[in-house]
């Protein structure tokens, strides 16, 4: 029910060296600040957590229970609001709910998630929409003025946040900071939602950006373009995997990126890309200094018609891109994926032996 790194700590003034005289009132004690992370992961609050929530209760005007990192898993809201009205809700920092929810019960969780006001870092993952699209709008708005209050928020990661297509402008006007972190992830979102976080202010920042497993095949080219360009100064992370991007998208973009010189880290497997464009890719990205890890998609011609692999073709693809890591004369590590991967099924194959090139040793 908790974690076992959970940390415990207080404050309260030390004690005078020399007694007060009686006639003085006495000045109320600061209160104890108990320091615990929470895991809510049962359906049922367990002895320990229940003995302590009616300890600090019992004691509430002189124990402040405080919580850092607040992770919730599967409970019932009703055992989730009885935990939450005991926190010091401005003393969470980091925030993930990994529930299978409605967008009725994230929005119960709402008016708490405003109350933490110095929370960093969110995390929800799959919320699905109710089939009622007044109530649906309604609970958007419910949670997205959320964001109004979340001044210090640094880190924001959604993934299948199906409620958000179409309306993805909501939440982003209701940013309040600079975000160092971005992640969209499976799940469908418009050419005007793009639209919209390439425009946003709080996003020009940006140190990582994550939109994988959003489909982009029938996006115009440019819109990645533009957004690239809003965070070249200051991206440093960026994955695109499986989000269907074709030849004439990614030539597109790739001069935006060659302009990332921060970037250290970029994936683009899963996708439709060509062998020409492939080649293409390598060249544009090694004037980036920082770029320590490269994932990127085996080329269309790898496959048959039906997505069967071409073992030999596979090969003399990695031997062609090893000779162009060659002409270029700059070490680099290049992970070469399969989709789908022939040993798990998943989208992505992360199993493959990277292609690497080092320098050769001065004579």
């Amino acid at each position: 029910m908790w974690s076992g790194a959970s940390s415990y700590g207080c404050s309260g003034s030390r004690m005078a060296a020399v007694a007060e005289p009686r006639s003085m009132t006495r000045q109320p004690s600061t209160p104890l600040k108990v320091f615990l992370d929470l895991c809510l992961k049962k359906r049922t609050l367990d002895n320990f957590l229940t003995y302590f929530l009616r300890w600090v209760e019992q004691r509430k005007s002189s124990i402040h229970l405080c919580c850092k990192k607040l992770k919730i898993v599967s409970m019932p809201m009703d055992k989730i609001v009885t935990v939450l009205s005991m926190v010091q809700l401005d003393c969470i920092q980091e925030v993930q709910v990994s529930c299978t929810w409605s967008l009725s019960t994230l929005a119960t969780l709402a008016p708490f998630l405003g109350e933490m006001s110095n929370l960093q870092r969110l995390h929800l993952s799959h919320v699905h929409v109710s089939a009622f699209k007044k109530q649906e709008h309604d609970h958007v708005v419910q949670i997205t003025s959320q964001f109004r209050r979340l001044g210090h928020l640094r880190d924001l990661h959604l993934e299948s946040p199906s409620f958000l297509e179409g309306c993805l402008d909501q939440m982003l006007r209701c940013l309040r900071s600079p975000l160092d972190s971005l992640s969209l992830t499976k799940c469908r979102l418009t050419e005007s939602d793009l639209t919209h976080v390439s425009q946003s202010p709080d996003i020009s920042q940006l140190k990582s950006l994550d939109l994988s497993g959003v489909p982009m095949t029938d996006f115009r080219p440019e819109l990645l373009q533009v957004l690239l360009e809003k965070v070249a100064a200051t991206l440093q992370e960026v994955d695109l995997d499986a989000c269907g991007i074709t030849d004439s998208q990614l030539e597109a973009f790739l001069p935006a990126l060659s302009r990332c010189s921060q970037l250290r880290a970029v994936s683009l497997c899963g996708n439709l890309l060509s062998t020409a464009v492939m080649e293409k890719l390598l060249r544009h990205t090694a004037v980036l200094p920082c770029l320590r890890q490269e994932r990127y998609p085996a080329p269309q011609e790898t496959y048959r018609p039906r997505g069967v692999l071409l073992e030999a073709r596979l090969a003399r693809l990695r031997a062609q891109l090893l000779e162009i890591l060659r002409d270029l004369g700059r070490p680099r590590i290049i992970w070469i994926s399969l989709s789908p991967c022939p040993r798990c099924g998943e989208d992505v194959c992360h199993h493959m032996e990277p292609i690497v090139y080092s320098c050769p040793a001065p004579a």
